[in-house]
């Protein structure tokens, strides 16, 4: 039995060790938002937030996240409510395969740089693809995000 943490809860899975956590979070406790994109850890997809910081779920054996805290696309709620806002305000999805990823890779982010650049954001968001083109509207909605927890929202940030 492997000890995990997600989205605030604990959780014992009887699953191999070398089991990628995509597969822990969709098949074991039933957390189907994250996504599996590539399988190799490039697409971004997956991305989950182990300790804060993104990593890719299809690539990551479960035996890896012990001791440590996940959050996954369903606790970004509990993280920060704004990202969400933003991404409705500003209509970021278009198939919405991707945003899961882009959302959790965007929560990594405000939580180290609280006031991302464009070049902030672009480096952050680069391991993140979006078969759909929104890379202009995420940019957008995560500055968004940031003036909306700054609490210095303006109408210009749209």
């Amino acid at each position: 039995m492997i000890n995990i943490s997600v989205n605030g809860a604990n959780y014992q899975v009887d699953v191999p060790s070398d089991t990628p956590i995509l597969w822990v979070l969709r098949d074991e406790l039933e957390l189907t938002g994250t996504k599996y994109g590539c399988g190799l850890g490039v697409c971004g997809s997956c991305t989950v937030l182990m300790d804060g910081k993104a990593i890719r779920s299809c690539i990551t054996p479960v035996s890896l996240v012990k001791d440590k805290k996940l959050i996954s696309i369903e606790g970004l709620g509990l993280e920060n409510t704004s990202l969400q806002s933003a991404w409705q305000e500003l209509n970021v999805p278009q198939c919405g395969y991707c945003q899961p990823g882009q959302l959790v890779s965007a929560l990594a982010l405000l939580k180290e740089t609280p006031e991302p650049t464009d070049e902030d954001i672009d480096k952050a968001m680069s391991g993140n693809i979006c078969r759909c083109g929104t890379y202009v509207r995420i940019r957008k909605a995560i500055h968004l995000a940031a003036s909306i927890e700054r609490g210095s929202f303006d109408n210009k940030d749209i």
